[in-house]
């Protein structure tokens, strides 16, 4: 007998249930990423900025200092980029400690850069070696970052068993154009936090530290939390240890940075550091005792050595009042010494002192040593005083003036220094001759005449191209031991040398130059010692080489 088949129905086979995350993993990192490619893109445009300021301040030419660092750190982000390949598989890992590193040597730079100028005198190969390290460290971030990412996206279609799709696969790009987005607009705050935020209220060392802190937060932050499971115990452990000991340095260094300042200060202008403010624009530090003349500093650079700076002064104010002087322009000089030679001619009615910095006038209108050196000039009821850059305020004092000055002064730092090459330009000197009488002399100090004589004679050169005919004169005579000029470079500062002479030039309207002389009852210029101007236009005239071209705005010719 045959048996019927029964036909069993299917048993259903129960597949474990997909497992799907709430949050698609990539859309999930992507804002914090984001935010901290933002913030770490603020900290390291702040590092550059740092470094740009310092150098230029600790080194001078700021022009050569900003093309230094921003040429070596983006060659850098390349080598950066190219070396971040190797930290493809431990992505996570390497961008947590890429973070401390760049936060550990970005937030020190500013003081390792202040300590090497203080105690060793040279600071442009630590300039190099800390743009070339943050730039490495900054052109391994995108790359990791996008590693990170593209692993996220990965992971997320492995364990749906599937490939990634097209769409998914093409968003890739614009991902990559998220990373970059948020580092532009991160380094555009960050670029305009450092001049109005972080130099003035926490000045360039603190400034720095505070950076680096906020960058190891960030940037430790993302990767132990975000990525915390593309990290193994042991590498989750050593990013916290080495994050909390770069924190636990900058903290340190932040507490000790007023002690630090202080004595890298001792060790650059020595013990007898009295008086030591930040204005908004330099540092200013004035050094001796109330009973000794005090020596001035701006930005590092000696501007008055009160023990032989009459010399200086006398030698450009005195040839210049040879003539008609009632009204007095001073171009610089806020220290008062040039006003106060002027004010010692009776027939003196007005002098205008046209100065940059306000807190260099309060310091000399309160300090008693400095006050007591300008015989107290800015108190005097005939000096007004000018707060402007006088390249625009002459620009529009032409116009404004209902009478023109018998002697313009300019008494401005060396024109090698850079900020103040357009002072020494072709069209300033244009400016100049605008407010001049048709008889008016003016002065100006052009660097030294022996040790720089290119420098020196550009200078000449560019009178006469502003219309002006010149009459080269050099002074020497100085104290021992103290810098001859109005600057101090660094030869000077480490040699005790320093310039051997002052060299000026003596500028009238016209081709006819300007006889050399001093007015009736002047005092004898002490710079000259037993010579004469005749000597000392003799002396300049020795130095005379090829004549070089005039210097201008949009081709300064001064080298450092």
């Amino acid at each position: 007998m045959i048996e019927p088949t029964v036909t069993m129905p299917p048993k259903r086979v129960r597949r474990p249930p997909v497992r799907r995350s709430v949050r698609p993993p990539r859309e999930a990192v992507r804002f914090p990423v984001l935010a901290v490619v933002f913030v770490c893109a603020a900290c390291g445009l702040v590092y550059e900025l740092e470094l740009v300021a310092l150098a230029s301040y600790l080194i001078g030419d700021s022009v050569t200092q900003a093309s230094v660092v921003l040429s070596v750190m983006v060659f850098a982000m390349g080598v950066g980029s190219l070396l971040a390949k190797r930290l493809r598989c431990r992505a996570a890992v390497g961008f947590g400690l890429v973070e401390a590193g760049l936060a550990l040597i970005g937030g020190c730079s500013a003081m390792v850069l202040y300590a090497a100028f203080a105690w060793l005198g040279e600071s442009r190969y630590v300039l190099v070696a800390f743009s070339l390290a943050i730039g490495v460290l900054i052109g391994a971030e995108i790359p990791l970052l996008m590693s990170l990412i593209q692993r996220a996206g990965g992971e997320r279609a492995g364990r749906a068993g599937r490939q990634a799709p097209l769409g998914e696969q093409d968003d890739a790009a614009g991902t990559v154009a998220d990373l970059f987005a948020a580092d532009y607009v991160g380094a555009l705050v960050g670029g305009l936090a450092f001049p109005f935020l972080l130099l003035p209220w926490l000045g360039q060392l603190t400034g720095a530290l505070v950076t680096g802190a906020v960058n190891a937060v960030a940037g430790g932050g993302l990767v132990l939390w975000v990525f915390r499971r593309d990290l193994t115990r042991r590498s989750r452990a050593l990013l916290v240890a080495v994050n909390l000991c770069v924190l636990t340095v900058l903290a340190t260094a932040t507490v000790l940075v007023d002690d630090f300042e202080q004595a890298a200060r001792r060790a650059v202008y020595g013990e007898r550091v009295r008086v030591a403010v930040h204005t908004d624009l330099q540092e200013v530090v004035v050094t001796g005792s109330l009973q000794e003349p005090p020596d001035l500093f701006l930005d590092g650079r000696l501007r008055v050595a009160g023990r032989d700076e009459y010399r200086y002064h006398e030698a450009l104010v005195h040839p210049a009042m040879n003539g008609a002087h009632a009204r007095v322009l001073i171009v610089g000089g806020g220290d008062g010494m040039a006003a106060r030679e002027a004010l010692r001619y009776a027939g003196v009615r007005s002098v205008t002192v046209v100065e940059l910095d306000p807190g260099v006038v309060r310091l000399a209108r309160t300090d008693p040593a400095l006050a007591k050196l300008n015989a107290r000039a800015f108190r005097d009821p005939r000096v007004h005083v000018v707060y402007a850059d006088a390249f625009n305020w002459l620009r529009g004092a032409a116009d404004r003036l209902q009478e023109r000055y018998d002697v313009v002064i300019s008494d401005l730092p060396d024109p090698g220094i850079t900020p103040s090459a357009k002072l020494y330009s072709e069209e300033f000197y244009g400016l100049v001759a605008r407010v001049l009488t048709a008889t008016g002399r003016f002065a100006v100090h052009a660097g030294s005449a022996t040790d720089r004589p290119r420098t020196y004679w550009t200078v000449d050169a560019t009178l006469r191209a502003a219309g002006f005919a010149t009459s080269p004169f050099s002074a020497a005579g100085r104290t021992p031991g103290f810098a001859a000029g109005p600057d101090r470079a660094d030869r000077a500062d480490r040699t005790g040398r320093g310039p051997r002479d002052w060299g000026f030039l003596l500028a009238v309207r016209g081709d006819r130059p300007p006889a050399l002389g001093l007015a009736p009852g002047a005092p004898r210029l002490r710079s000259l010692g037993t010579g004469t101007l005749e000597a000392a236009a003799r002396r300049a005239e020795r130095t005379r080489g090829a004549a070089p071209p005039p210097s201008t705005l949009v081709h300064p010719r001064y080298g450092a």
